[in-house]
């Protein structure tokens, strides 16, 4: 049997503006998974962490997406996954994201490699399937290249990577409450008005320029979400009072991170980051909503190998 151990990171998706198609990775929190080859031809899970995880390999993202990779290569090798979640099921950091490029990333590493890293988003965007219901990269495609990236178009899928400046920090609370992707998807308007639509845009390209051209005063001015944020924000408790202290205390920007509870900000630099993360959880403190409390920096790898002995 041949082995691997993997990191896979937690990532913000949306990033205020980019509904769908911008993300970018974190340091932590991060899943560690290990994928090895069996001689039994299937599937197969092992759960070593107390976040509940589906067992059976048709309804596990990672298994999902594994299958999907396997059968493209016509292959009937058996994997066993071995979870050590870190990352919060429902949390809005892209824990499904996570555990789907870890299984995929792992095989293909024992494999010799025959996919290169954007391929792979292909498989893992299938396990995010499973779990939300469509298929967006916003999640995994950070979580597979590291950094800013975002999603030109999906038909055909064109991802691309963007350079950022790297003292940048971000915090994360997550609340302890569950929102689904899939039930967050169904509050959002299936139309939206042109004026909003055009103010949204313009924000996408602000941002875009903006860490591109390591201009914070465009980043944060472009941070700001017209026609999601408003709708979700209404299911997470003091939202704008959490919101508002990231500002004041100096933040880029804030917002809800995927389909939430997770909020997040992104700031200039680490004492920033500190000053705002703590006030942020101050507030949540304040009206007795437990949280965890995340400060990273942008995590530009995405998943990698960690050393791993495998106990004969």
């Amino acid at each position: 049997m041949k082995s691997i151990k993997v990191f896979s990171p937690a990532t913000v998706s949306n990033v205020a503006c980019g509904f769908d198609i911008m993300g970018f990775a974190i340091d932590s929190p991060g899943d560690e998974i290990i994928v090895e080859t069996n001689n039994e031809n299937n599937l197969q899970i092992i759960n070593k962490t107390n976040i509940e995880l589906p067992l059976e390999p048709d309804k596990n993202v990672t298994t999902i997406a594994l299958k999907s990779m396997l059968e493209k290569m016509n292959s009937l090798q058996g994997f066993t996954v071995t979870f050590t979640k870190k990352i919060p099921v429902g949390s809005g950091i892209g824990s499904s994201a996570a555990s789907a490029i870890a299984g995929v990333f792992g095989a293909n590493e024992l494999l010799e490699k025959p996919f290169t890293r954007m391929q792979l988003i292909d498989f893992a965007i299938e396990g995010e399937f499973a779990t939300s219901g469509s298929r967006h990269a916003d999640n995994v495609a950070p979580a597979m290249l590291g950094g800013f990236t975002v999603i030109r178009s999906y038909e055909p899928m064109h991802i691309f990577s963007i350079p950022y400046p790297e003292q940048l920090f971000c915090v994360v609370v997550h609340p302890q409450i569950e929102l689904t992707t899939k039930e967050m998807r169904k509050v959002l308007p299936l139309e939206v008005p042109l004026k909003v639509a055009i103010k949204q845009w313009g924000n996408v390209a602000g941002l875009i320029a903006g860490l591109t051209t390591n201009n914070l005063k465009l980043i944060s001015s472009s941070l700001t979400d017209f026609i999601v944020e408003p709708i979700r924000s209404k299911f997470i408790p003091g939202f704008n009072n959490i919101k508002n202290v990231a500002l004041f205390n100096r933040a880029l920007g804030c917002s809800i991170s995927g389909s939430g509870p997770s909020i997040f900000a992104i700031c200039e630099n680490e004492d920033i980051a500190k000053k705002v993360g703590y006030a942020m959880k101050e507030v949540c403190n304040s009206i007795l909503l437990n949280a965890d409390l995340y400060i990273s920096k942008i995590n530009k790898e995405g998943i990698k190998e960690i050393k791993y002995e495998y106990p004969f």
